[in-house]
């Protein structure tokens, strides 16, 4: 047997018992390094950023990153499956108990937006991340955790779009907009902050960008005559 392919399969069995290690020790390793690589991965990109570049921000080699994750893919993968699915799960939770109550749509939608920001502050990287990079081209929407994860969002967002039509129907949003159109604004100006929102900013933070957005959202950036 090829030395390399005696190495590999070495590797892997090291890492499958690894993998069933719940020692604190190592638990807290794997975190520290799906930490570093979310950070790593947010700054380069999926496709830019290398297992080399993990390492060395994690002060470590390249074969030692093989001791927790086979590839590059399957690290990526591990920060949502690790992270992602008890994040939608708490927003949708959250959400369903928002849109339950007796209270008008502006209401509900000021408390879903605030959800979603602090939700992206508190899980950040993570949340920004999932939005910035095209799950599609990682093939993770045939996958059925990616069948999940779908899903998972898609019941957000429908939620939202509820409760906008809540709010045509009883008069307090406008009924010339389409819903559809009015959700795609929404969730295009809450997504975006991945771009340029960070935790510890000195002069913007979740609360403050949530007051900004509904403030624009719901009437507009127009001066009152």
């Amino acid at each position: 047997m090829p030395t390399s392919t005696a190495s590999s399969s070495g590797m892997s069995r090291r890492r499958r018992s690894a993998q069933n290690d719940s020692s604190p020790n190592y638990q807290a390793k794997r975190q520290e390094l799906l930490r570093t690589a979310a950070d790593v991965f947010r700054e380069k990109g999926f496709e830019g950023a290398t297992l080399n570049d993990i390492a060395e921000r994690f002060g470590t080699d390249r074969a030692s990153i093989y001791y927790y994750f086979a590839s590059k893919k399957e690290l990526f993968q591990a920060l949502f499956h690790d992270i992602l699915v008890d994040v939608l799960d708490e927003n949708i939770a959250v959400a369903e108990q928002i849109i339950s109550e007796e209270t008008d749509a502006p209401d509900k939608l000021r408390r879903l937006v605030a959800q979603q920001m602090n939700s992206y502050e508190k899980n950040y990287p993570f949340v920004y991340l999932y939005i910035q990079e095209d799950m599609a081209q990682l093939q993770l929407d045939g996958t059925p955790w990616g069948k999940t994860m779908a899903r998972k969002t898609k019941r957000f967002e429908t939620i939202v779009l509820e409760t906008l039509q809540q709010g045509v129907d009883e008069g307090t949003l406008r009924g010339d907009v389409p819903v559809q159109l009015m959700s795609k604004a929404l969730f295009g100006m809450v997504n975006w902050t991945h771009r340029w929102l960070k935790p510890g900013m000195r002069k913007v933070d979740a609360k403050q960008t949530t007051e900004a957005f509904c403030a624009l959202f719901f009437e507009g950036a127009k001066t009152q005559n």
